[in-house]
């Protein structure tokens, strides 16, 4: 384990501290004694994977503890198409890995940057009704609790508990290692066009139903939005490595991140660069092995707020929000992504008890948000909207346990597997701590 000390940000730059210091564990053990060691000296820690997250929740002026030293493949077993990781892995990294093993994730999002234990925590997802987030892929874990015991948490073992480890975002105990359900390798065909969004609205069930993955872009002030269509093919790969490095890199990351730069200084320009990103809107088909297809590269930085809603919201919930837009004239050119999600039983999870809609608004970095994102999220709370734990909210205790049927059974199972509150931050305090009545 090696140790050092240095002014720690997350991926945009909305949570900044100065941990005391930031260990590299190698393993379970060192991990363990790493808890022990901060209860009995009354310290604090929290566990940081890559940072990409945009609330504070692995921020500390403590001890910081990275995974990064904590990557790769355990077992793999491609009969009972399962594997068990490394916490820190990241998820580029991990595809590859699962990839050589023959066998993939049924589902990833569209960033591949994070740790498997970061995205699984904070109840990262990608897009595909018949798919829940990352974390319902997870059978298994090797935890860490607040008392410093290695434990092994799994659905036959814990029946009654499990449910709670997967979102639990750090606080339950540090995750060292995961046991993953996987299925065989495949291909999947990407398909990216553009409509007028009131056709696209009209058309959300069919597109949804008819297609293993669907997502839709739409750009504030524009008429038109982006469609993107994933489904499985046995085609040959498609072999385009000038085209995708001109779309990916000089179109989406460079001229739309000199643009957001213009915008940031001339926010008057915000409407106009809007409309051409949204007539510019890409129109291709490739084919590739998933986890190389999932991902986009985001070289473009910005901060996030996303909610959860119920999958029937959707429509209705966006042509609210584009009424808004209208009347506040926000100054704002990042597309809204729109995506859908199967329901799940995980407590904690933004897509607990419901088959699920995800809207995600973005700012440029350095722009102002506040003012569009409480906007966005009035409407959402208005649906019965839940926040993505990674992303900007406002809500607190007492508004998030109205919305988390086992709300108050993960308060009382967190006060035991971290009795002194060693994982505890201010911003989680502020989620997970009831306030005096």
């Amino acid at each position: 384990m090696s140790t050092q000390t240095q002014r720690w940000s997350n991926w945009s730059g909305s949570a900044v501290a100065n941990p005391t210091q930031v260990l590299y564990p190698t393993s379970a053990e060192e991990i363990a004694s790493i808890v022990r060691s901060c209860r009995k000296e009354g310290r604090s820690l929290r566990v940081v994977g890559s940072g990409h997250s945009f609330t504070p929740v692995a921020a500390t002026n403590d001890i910081l503890i990275s995974l990064d030293r904590l990557q790769g493949i355990v077992s793999a077993d491609a009969d009972s198409r399962t594997a068990t990781v490394w916490a820190g892995t990241k998820l580029k990294l991990l595809g590859e890995l699962l990839h050589g093993e023959g066998l993939a994730q049924e589902n990833l999002g569209d960033i591949d940057v994070q740790s498997i234990a970061g995205a699984v925590s904070t109840g990262t997802h990608g897009t595909g009704a018949g798919f829940g987030n990352i974390s319902t892929q997870v059978i298994g874990m090797t935890i860490v609790d607040g008392n410093g015991d290695i434990r092994e948490v799994d659905a036959e073992s814990s029946p009654d508990t499990f449910g709670a480890f997967p979102v639990s975002l750090g606080v339950l105990g540090i995750i060292v290692q995961m046991k993953l359900r996987l299925r065989p390798a495949y291909k999947l065909e990407y398909r990216s066009s553009r409509i007028p969004l009131a056709e696209c609205l009209e058309r959300l069930d069919e597109y949804r139903n008819g297609h293993r993955h669907f997502e839709f872009y739409w750009f504030p002030y524009a008429e038109t939005c982006q469609l993107k269509f994933m489904d499985e093919s046995e085609d040959k790969i498609t072999s385009r490595p000038v085209r995708d490095y001109l779309s990916e890199m000089v179109i989406e990351n460079g001229v739309f991140g000199a643009m957001s730069g213009l915008c940031r200084r001339f926010p008057r320009l915000t409407r106009t660069v809007s409309r051409i990103s949204a007539s510019n809107v890409p129109v291709f088909r490739k084919v590739e092995y998933s986890h190389r297809i999932f991902a986009t590269k985001r070289l473009v930085r910005f901060n996030e707020m996303e909610y959860n809603l119920p999958a029937s919201a959707m429509a209705n919930v966006v042509r609210e929000m584009r009424e808004v837009m209208e009347r506040g004239k926000y100054a704002v050119h990042f597309p809204i992504e729109c995506r859908y999600a199967k329901g799940d039983d995980l407590w904690l999870s933004p897509a607990t008890g419901r088959d699920s809609a995800y809207i995600a608004v973005h700012m440029y970095k350095g722009m102002p948000y506040q003012p569009y994102f409480a906007a966005m999220e009035e409407i959402f709370l208005r649906h019965g909207g839940r926040p993505h734990w990674g992303k900007l909210h406002t809500l607190s205790e007492s508004q998030l346990r109205e919305r988390y049927p086992r709300w108050t059974d993960f308060l009382d199972l967190r006060s035991r597997m971290d009795p002194a509150g060693l994982f505890l931050n201010e911003h989680l305090k502020k989620l997970f701590v009831p306030s005096a009545e």
